[in-house]
């Protein structure tokens, strides 16, 4: 019982980190990666499709990413989508395939990029102590159940706060990994 508490807080937060670090995935660092489109949806017949399955993205050098669609009459779609995107992205088409050249990044957009990053790390952090707190709920509920003793209830919530410990720390680890990438120049 106690066991199971401790194995799905430990599967959760994992979950939370994982979750955490996709969100950095997103931020772009000024350099090419075919992750930073990974939230572009492309209408494709009738219902918006992510870009993934109706293009491929390729990083062509450091600062440009390629991307060709599937089918060769979905590129201006693409193209669209990628400049309504949000991600401040001017595709240059060359009829087969798009270039997408990553502008530099300027200290203010860094900065702004660094703060987002941030702003996430701090929601992976609160959904952590989400996780720790329900677990020390079910711990709860089952010595009022009286299925565990109070000591064993004490050194449960013990291991379940290493845990939020362990993957708080990693979040810390994450978010200064990218803070140093968003502020390399």
């Amino acid at each position: 019982m106690i066991n199971e508490i401790k194995k799905d807080a430990q599967v959760r937060m994992q979950k939370s980190l994982e979750s955490l670090i996709h969100a950095f995935s997103r931020i772009r660092t000024g350099q090419a990666h075919p992750s930073i489109l990974g939230g572009v949806m492309v209408p494709y017949y009738g219902s918006d499709t992510p870009l993934n399955q109706v293009a491929n993205v390729t990083v062509k050098d450091a600062r440009t990413l390629q991307v060709v669609a599937f089918e060769r009459n979905m590129l201006a779609a693409v193209d669209k989508a990628i400049q309504s995107s949000g991600l401040g992205f001017n595709p240059t088409n060359l009829g087969e395939l798009l270039l997408i050249s990553m502008p530099a990044l300027t200290e203010e957009t860094r900065r702004g990029f660094t703060k987002q990053a941030r702003d996430a790390a701090e929601d992976g952090r609160v959904a952590v102590r989400n996780i720790r707190r329900d677990a020390l709920s079910q711990l709860k509920d089952l010595v009022k159940e009286k299925e565990i003793s109070e000591d064993e209830e004490r050194r449960a919530a013990d291991d379940i706060q290493k845990l939020t410990d362990k993957f708080v720390a990693e979040i810390e680890v994450a978010v200064k990994q990218k803070e140093a990438d968003l502020m390399a120049v």
